[in-house]
C-alpha cells in the first residue's frame, strides 16, 4: 500500500500543532496577547501553503 503522506507533510502538520500550543502558552500563561495572536496566525498559513503545494503536485 502506498504511503498517503510524505515526511514533509507530516512535519508541517506536527509543527502547526506545536505552534498552536505555543500560542496558547503565550496567551494564557505569559498574558502576551499580541504575540499569541501573531504566532497563532502561522499554522493556518503553513497549512494553506501545504495545500497549495499539494495541488501543484497533482
Amino acid at each position: 500500500m502506498k504511503n498517503k503522506f510524505s515526511l514533509f507533510e507530516i512535519v508541517i502538520a506536527f509543527l502547526a500543532i506545536i505552534i498552536i500550543f505555543i500560542s496558547e502558552y503565550y496567551y494564557t500563561i505569559l498574558k502576551d496577547h499580541d504575540r499569541a495572536i501573531f504566532i497563532g496566525l502561522w499554522p493556518p498559513t503553513m497549512l494553506i501553503l501545504l495545500i497549495y503545494l499539494n495541488s501543484k503536485k497533482d
